[in-house]
């Protein structure tokens, strides 16, 4: 397959707390701009970011979407790209924890597309913890984080969702917030731009390998 006949679309959330150095939309903004430069690297289609988001039940961090309405307009988004620009297969770049019971649905999307698509879900994978090191340091390399609000940031009692630290419902329903939470606590918070570029890059690259395979 041609990489033209690729496209690259990203998923976030666009309205999800991050704490104070982080903007809501932080996700969709981080998978926008790896989809981007993977396209530009490849010469695949960069289709923007779709609007709804999806989260797990238990999980307060803002505002989102039932996992229907994410299915829908991912449908709707794709069958438009797929007709005007004559795609013949899509990677999805998410940068949004809860949208991952997505996968569950590709295959029928698939089905009714008539096109592969493949779910990239490495930037949640390795950025750890929400709004901690790892996406603040990425949000640095991509200049969204305000580095001069870090000691705001880590202020749990005001920004819970740091960290999911202060999530308590989460802790009970999933093992792995809990697990977050103690992470932070133990090691804490900082900003590595470094350690952002090189996480972005990681990323850029996965996402880069996912064309390659269409």
């Amino acid at each position: 397959m041609d990489s033209s006949k690729v496209g690259i679309l990203a998923l976030g959330s666009h309205e999800e707390r991050h704490g104070a150095a982080l903007p809501l939309d932080t996700d969709a903004k981080l998978a926008s701009h790896v989809a981007l430069e993977a396209a530009k690297r490849t010469g695949a289609r960069f289709l923007g970011v779709l609007y709804a988001s999806y989260e797990l039940p238990g999980i307060d961090t803002g505002r989102h979407q039932p996992l229907e309405q994410l299915t829908d307009e991912l449908i709707s988004t794709l069958r438009a790209a797929k007709e005007t620009l004559g795609l013949e297969g899509v990677v999805l770049v998410n940068g949004h924890g809860g949208n991952e019971p997505l996968r569950d649905h590709l295959q029928a999307v698939m089905r009714e597309l008539g096109i592969p698509v493949i779910f990239n879900n490495a930037i949640v994978d390795l950025e750890g913890p929400h709004a901690a090191t790892g996406e603040l340091s990425m949000g640095a390399a991509v200049g969204i984080t305000d580095v001069s609000r870090l000691a705001e940031h880590i202020d749990f009692a005001r920004y819970p969702e740091v960290g999911f630290v202060g999530l308590e419902e989460a802790h009970a329903r999933y093992p792995w917030a809990k697990q977050h939470a103690r992470e932070v606590g133990k090691v804490g918070v900082r900003i590595d731009r470094f350690l952002g570029s090189k996480l972005i890059e990681c990323v850029i690259g996965d996402v880069i390998n996912d064309v390659h395979e269409l």
